[in-house]
């Protein structure tokens, strides 16, 4: 049974889980720590892909293993019991002789899920699963989905008026909205495992589409270019950041195509679909790269793509206090909504702030 107080120690791991965020992927975000009578005796999380789990820096910070045979672990995903990168949590756990062991979600990975929670018990831990679960998922969104669906967590993240117009009547955009909300566009980059726009975008602001205006790592370029019409002096084809570039099949772009390798771009081919490119097969050969999150920073019609394809998972739309009026442009394409009830449905979360603008984020119902 839970304890009144597992929820405390649980949402404290939550916390210690996103100081991993941008640097552990494909791997989860975990946060874990140890309680003896009443007191945290050690905390961790997981710092790096490869380096040690939350679990493992949380033992190793108590200076007195004597008091671990009394403790209580509290941690955000369910201890690995394989061998990845590092040895099995659980054979740790029994190891110290830890006697009560507090999980938050499951993992979903095959090789791991229940059979964790199954070993501990087996051994005669004491295993209390489910404390904050709907928060520990949530973390770990993008891990979940590629370990249960075989894709990637894609965030629709646009910048719009009051008046849901994403560019004035000439199409011009820049900026509607201001610098700290810019300066966090450029953080949620770096959270991302790639990032990715179409043609129309990458032509219309020439953008790099690296990290900037904060410190964290380039996530993967990727462009959606079907027509490959793109010139290759376009900065999103540079040496700063790995770039991806998808497009239709056909002879007369295998030659462009190698110049562009020969530059160290990928390109990959994919089948046309409503129009444009088949973006589910987009998604599969970026999640066979391993990538687990991706950031869509297009416009209107890729966004609109998205959605009709019913493979976006969550909008992030930066709101600035200004109209442009009917005659700018929509913040999304036509979706194909005639009746109320055909509505894209969306789970809002608490808003947020960046200088005059604000930040919507918000999960969609499938």
């Amino acid at each position: 049974m839970p304890h009144h107080d597992d929820a405390f120690y649980m949402r404290r791991s939550l916390d210690l889980a996103t100081l991993g965020e941008g640097r552990v992927s494909p791997n989860p975000l975990v946060g874990a720590l140890l309680v003896h009578d009443g007191e945290i005796i050690g905390e961790g999380y997981h710092h790096h892909f490869g380096g040690p789990h939350a679990e493992v820096e949380a033992i190793a910070a108590v200076a007195d293993e004597q008091q671990l045979r009394r403790a209580t672990l509290y941690v955000t995903l369910e201890p690995c019991c394989h061998v990845g990168k590092t040895p099995p949590c659980c054979n740790l756990i029994l190891e110290k002789g830890i006697p009560r062991v507090v999980i938050g979600c499951r993992d979903p990975y095959p090789e791991v899920s229940g059979q964790g929670v199954a070993q501990l018990q087996a051994a005669g831990v004491a295993v209390t699963e489910g404390v904050l679960e709907a928060e520990c998922l949530k973390i770990n969104a993008p891990f979940i989905k590629s370990h249960t669906v075989g894709l990637p967590f894609v965030t629709i993240k646009l910048a719009q008026t009051l008046d849901g117009k994403i560019a004035t009547s000439l199409g011009a955009s820049r900026w509607i909205t201001g610098a700290e909300a810019r300066r966090e566009v450029h953080r949620l980059r770096s959270l991302h495992d790639a990032v990715l726009v179409g043609e129309a975008t990458a032509r219309a602001d020439d953008a790099h589409l690296t990290v900037r205006h904060c410190s964290g790592r380039n996530p993967l370029r990727v462009v959606l270019d079907r027509q490959m019409r793109l010139p290759v002096e376009a900065k999103i084809f540079d040496a700063e950041a790995p770039t991806i570039l998808f497009a239709a099949s056909s002879w007369e772009r295998l030659a462009k195509a190698e110049l562009l390798r020969q530059q160290g771009v990928s390109v990959h081919f994919v089948d046309e679909h409503a129009g444009g490119l088949d973006l589910r097969q987009v998604l599969e050969e970026l999640h066979r790269r391993g990538v687990h999150s991706v950031m869509v920073e297009g416009g209107s019609r890729l966004a609109a793509s998205f959605l009709r394809a019913k493979l976006a998972d969550k909008m992030m739309i930066f709101i600035a206090p200004k109209l442009f009026g009917g005659d700018g442009l929509s913040t999304f394409a036509p979706l194909g909504i005639n009746l109320p009830e055909q509505a894209i449905t969306l789970r809002f979360e608490p808003p947020h702030f960046y200088g005059h603008d604000i930040l919507l984020e918000a999960y969609i119902d499938c």
